[in-house]
């Protein structure tokens, strides 16, 4: 008898299923025609005050036996899944995804090409210190046949009294040094504001690990006409660095280069740990062109040449190495700047992979 009374009671469970799907279907469609009305009227797919007063009203009605939190919690994720019906095409993949763009992305820079096996070397100075500091980092760029310059002239610093860049003075003095070698700029800006300045003297922007979650300089990035190399934050998420880019392309601009420069973990062998996984992940998730940043990711010389070797072969589109004339003079990181004869060692051990 009660093996009977099981089966009946299961057999009932099953038919209650069965209208609860149908219900949950038929909601389903009233909720996507409601997002066809709501995007021709322009009104916001998410109204919070409607959805609080649905549950409310849906609370006042329960009865038991479950609690009012449960309620609350089961119905907000109908809710959320309906929502979700209401998301256009576009809504539902990131623009930044391999779903919506299935070919890499080729970035070119006054005729340099990233992308898509177009691999490149990003170097020079943590900071700009001097007209001939630069200069004599850039010099030796050139004799090893590389056209990206970086440079420091906003530096964010974990401690205010650090070294924080000569500002506009350093944009100018990368300006005047790669229009005499014929180089590209590539340097960072941390504010907003400084996007005049960047419009004058940069050829890439570089959005550092502190503001990858900026989203106002983000928005602003996405606004501009120059190519973005978006840094992982310290402790970021594949998710949330995807996201950050996101939020650039979606704004407009779609040149932008992810660059992993390693995470904050519990290892203190290196400044930061580089996760190597990232480049195949990001890779396989996203058109956009991905590169390394050797020096932060390690803060280590010594493990330089193996780190760039395994970034390129786990699929990088380049790495980024910072370069000094004369490192112990460095006014920042001078621990993991590579001399000229290390930077030419660098680029001896690169050319197989960059060929």
């Amino acid at each position: 008898m009660t093996a009977e009374r099981l089966k009946e009671l299961r057999g009932q469970l099953d038919d209650i299923n069965i209208e609860l799907l149908d219900l949950i279907t038929k909601r389903a469609e009233i909720v996507a025609e409601i997002g066809k009305v709501k995007a021709k009227i322009g009104t916001k797919r998410f109204d919070p005050v409607r959805e609080s007063q649905m549950l409310e009203e849906l609370v006042s009605r329960n009865n038991g036996p479950f609690s009012d939190d449960t309620i609350r919690h089961l119905f907000k994720q109908i809710f959320k899944a309906s929502l979700d019906l209401q998301k256009t095409d576009q809504q539902k993949e990131l623009l930044v995804s391999r779903k919506i763009k299935t070919t890499d992305t080729v970035i070119d820079i006054k005729g340099l090409k990233i992308g898509a096996n177009n691999k490149v070397i990003i170097a020079g100075p943590c900071a700009v210190e001097t007209y001939e500091q630069t200069y004599a980092a850039a010099e030796n760029l050139k004799k090893q046949g590389v056209r990206m310059l970086r440079g420091g002239a906003f530096k964010p610093r974990t401690s205010p009294y650090d070294f924080q860049g000569l500002g506009e003075e350093g944009l100018q003095i990368l300006r005047k040094v790669a229009d005499e070698l014929d180089l590209i700029v590539v340097s960072e800006i941390v504010s907003p504001y400084d996007m005049e300045a960047a419009h004058k003297y940069i050829d890439v922007i570089q959005i550092g690990a502190r503001n990858m979650q900026n989203f106002e300089l983000l928005k602003v990035a996405g606004e501009a006409s120059i190519p973005i190399i978006l840094k992982r934050g310290l402790a970021a998420t594949l998710d949330e660095f995807m996201f950050a880019a996101e939020y650039v392309v979606s704004h407009g601009n779609s040149n932008v280069i992810l660059c992993e420069r390693g995470i904050r973990t519990y290892e203190r062998a290196t400044r930061n740990t580089l996760d190597i996984s990232a480049v195949p992940i990001l890779k396989q998730e996203s058109h956009l062109p991905v590169i390394v940043d050797v020096s932060h990711s390690t803060g280590r010389k010594d493990i330089v040449i193996p780190t760039a070797k395994a970034s390129l072969a786990a699929g990088a589109d380049g790495i980024m190495v910072e370069h000094h004339p004369n490192p112990p003079v460095a006014l920042c990181d001078a621990a993991q700047q590579l001399n000229p004869a290390e930077f030419e060692q660098l680029c001896e051990a690169l050319k197989p992979f960059l060929s």
